[in-house]
C-alpha cells in the first residue's frame, strides 16, 4: 500500500492543514522581706566561704497568707501554627503531551544541504535510504563536517516498481571531492503541509493514507513531491521508535 500511496501523492495530491507550641511561664515571688529597726545601724557580716543558705519563709498565719507560694501566670497565648510549605503549596500538575501536528501550515526555509542522489525499490526502500544516509554521514565524518540539522529524503518521482530520491544533510561548510552521485544544494522551500509519523517506515502506510485523505477534503493542490526529516537518527534509533515528520509542499 505504501508504493500506492505515494505514488499517489507525488502524482496528484490536494492540501489544507504549584510550632510554636504554648509556653507556660512560672512566676517567682518576691522572697519575703524584713523590716530593719530604726535606730540600729547594720554591719558588715565576716565574709563566709560557704554561700549562706536561703532562710526559710515565715509560716503563714490566719491574717497574713503565705508570700512565698508561688503563683502561676496565665498561660500564654499560643502562636498560630505555621503550616509545612508542603501542605500549602499547591502540587504541580502532571505534564500533557500535546497531540502532534496534523496537516499544520509552515513555511519551510532552505537550508543549503549535501545531496545524496539515488534510486530504490519499495522492497528494498528503507535499506536503500539507510544506506544513502550513511555514505552522506561516512564523507561528512571523513572531513570533520558536523552536520547542521535533521537528515531529510525527498521523493521527487514514484512509480509501480521504486522510487527516485534525494538524501539531504543541511551543513554549514561545503565538503570537498564530492563522488559523482553527490553534490551541493538547497533543500525545498516554501508552503507546506507538516504531519508526524511515529513507528517504523513499513507503518508509514497509514500516515500517508490519512495525510491523503486529509488533502481530499480540502482540496488543495500539491507540489509534484514530498519530504520526510527524521527528527531521530535513523542511524541509531530502533526502527520502532522512529519519529518522522512528513511535509507536503503547497502549490
Amino acid at each position: 500500500m505504501i508504493r500506492s500511496l505515494r505514488f499517489a501523492m507525488v502524482a496528484l495530491a490536494p492540501v489544507a492543514a504549584l510550632v510554636l507550641g504554648p509556653t507556660v511561664t512560672l512566676a517567682q515571688a518576691p522572697p519575703a522581706t524584713t523590716t530593719p529597726p530604726a535606730t540600729s545601724t547594720p554591719t558588715t557580716p565576716a565574709p563566709s566561704d560557704t554561700t549562706p543558705a536561703t532562710p526559710a519563709p515565715a509560716a503563714p498565719t490566719p491574717d497574713k497568707p503565705d508570700q512565698t507560694a508561688p503563683t502561676t501566670a496565665a498561660p500564654a497565648t499560643p502562636s498560630p501554627t505555621t503550616p509545612p510549605a508542603s501542605a500549602t503549596a499547591p502540587a504541580s500538575p502532571p505534564a500533557t503531551q500535546t497531540a502532534d501536528p496534523f496537516g499544520e501550515e509552515v513555511t519551510l526555509a532552505p537550508k543549503t544541504v549535501l545531496i545524496y542522489t539515488g534510486n530504490a525499490t519499495w522492497d528494498s526502500a528503507f535499506e536503500s535510504l539507510m544506506d544513502a544516509f550513511k555514505a552522506v554521514s561516512g564523507l561528512l565524518a571523513k572531513q570533520g563536517i558536523t552536520p547542521a540539522g535533521n537528515p531529510m529524503i525527498v521523493y521527487t518521482s514514484t512509480d509501480d516498481n521504486g522510487f527516485v530520491f534525494q538524501a539531504e544533510v543541511p551543513v554549514d561548510q561545503e565538503p570537498k571531492n564530492l563522488p559523482k552521485n553527490m553534490s551541493m544544494g538547497k533543500s525545498p522551500e516554501g508552503k507546506a503541509l507538516k504531519f508526524v509519523h511515529r513507528g517504523s517506515y513499513d507503518n508509514m502506510d497509514n500516515t500517508y493514507e490519512a495525510i491523503t485523505n486529509h488533502l481530499d477534503d480540502k482540496k488543495l493542490e500539491a507540489k509534484d513531491l514530498f519530504i520526510e526529516e527524521y527528527t531521530t537518527d535513523p542511524l541509531k534509533t530502533a526502527e520502532d521508535k522512529l519519529v518522522i515528520n512528513v511535509y507536503v509542499p503547497l502549490k
